[in-house]
């Protein structure tokens, strides 16, 4: 069997970002132990600012202090309590993860984003907007209030607000007009910030010369090693394809494709799994050929809709490899399923199965 993926969609943020931090004074040294110890004296003091920010800094474990989200979610429980929109904010990224010995609550966290969205706190702003585009925290699923809400968080700057923005742009959603072109100006703002899911995403476009962006492999593949280099999953299946293919100014180079294709798998991301899944069927990238890890894998992406996993199980249970019994049926049935998404090698086998 020879099938090969595409190069991956683009793909919205999809996830809450980590908790932004107040605007520290600008007067404190670029020094993170000296502005911890200015943070826990103004904290001390009851100052909202100081229990927000050394609050932020127990969350990453910065300037010398232990990471500690016990101790963050204390403090930001203050400086919320205060009205402070930067504590709100993140006090609601931890209700809505159950971070910091907090029940997972996104009724709370949807009312403390909302208290900072409504003083413009970009990141809150964002993170409501996420929440009515899934239709959490008891709020009505609301594409058109999700746009409102990343346009506003994108208008001040907000990369995860620009990705998304940029994504409903790219698909027509939220009352936004379908307009590549806006979607691109959106991901080139927020990947210049170093966003990954936006230098993904806008890797993405120039690889089908979208948004008025030239075809470009190799500026697709400069995005994608970025991003790839940061740990995004999406960065390291399409980087894989282009070492696999050989585009972008890259030598073909299965090797390397193997190897971030299992970074990425690790991390559960289907398409990985299909691809690796078909490398062991072939026994390429320095990988030895074992039927039953392909079998594995193929599994994995399947059981969770991808095409291509269902494409290659199917194969496998025709053929009788990989451990499975020659079943003709699950491998009409695997095969129906990615005919339905569109999948050209599934609809010529189910054909030639006489389905």
């Amino acid at each position: 069997m020879i099938f090969s993926r595409g190069t991956a969609a683009a793909l919205p943020v999809a996830s809450l970002p980590a908790a932004p931090t107040s605007i520290p004074a600008a007067s404190l040294p670029n020094d993170d132990r000296e502005a911890a110890r200015r943070y826990k004296l103004a904290a001390d003091q009851g100052n909202a600012d100081g229990q927000a920010n050394l609050g932020f800094f127990y969350s990453q474990g910065r300037g010398g202090l232990p990471k500690d989200d016990r101790e963050a979610a204390r403090l930001y429980k203050l400086a919320a309590d205060q009205g402070n929109a930067a504590a709100q904010s993140n006090l609601g990224f931890f209700y809505s993860r159950g971070r910091g010995g907090l029940p997972k609550d996104d009724r709370e966290a949807a009312r403390l984003f909302k208290l900072a969205a409504d003083q413009g706190n970009a990141g809150a702003q964002f993170n409501l907007g996420f929440f009515y585009s899934e239709g959490r925290g008891d709020l009505p699923k609301d594409d058109r209030e999700a746009a409102r809400r990343y346009k506003l968080a994108a208008d001040q700057g907000d990369p995860d607000g620009q990705v998304n923005l940029g994504f409903f742009y790219s698909q027509g959603r939220g009352g936004l007009p379908k307009d590549d072109r806006e979607a691109a100006r959106n991901y080139k703002l927020a990947a210049d910030q170093g966003n990954a899911v936006a230098q993904v995403n806008l890797g993405f476009f120039y690889s089908q010369g979208r948004g008025g962006l030239p075809k470009d492999d190799r500026e697709a593949a400069r995005l994608y090693k970025l991003a790839a280099d940061r740990g995004d999953d999406a960065a390291q299946v399409n980087l894989g394809n282009i070492y696999r293919d050989g585009r972008g100014g890259f030598a073909n180079d299965d090797r390397e494709a193997a190897r971030l294709y299992k970074l990425a798998a690790d991390q559960g991301n289907v398409g990985a799994q299909a691809s690796l899944g078909f490398l062991y069927s072939e026994g390429r990238g320095g990988l030895p050929k074992d039927d039953r890890e392909a079998a594995r894998l193929y599994k994995l992406a399947a059981d969770r809709g991808d095409a291509d996993g269902q494409v290659g199980l199917a194969f496998f249970y025709s053929e009788g490899r990989g451990g499975l019994p020659k079943d003709d049926r699950e491998a009409a049935r695997l095969y129906k399923l990615a005919a339905d998404q569109g999948n050209e090698y599934a609809r010529t086998a189910l054909t030639r199965l006489g389905r």
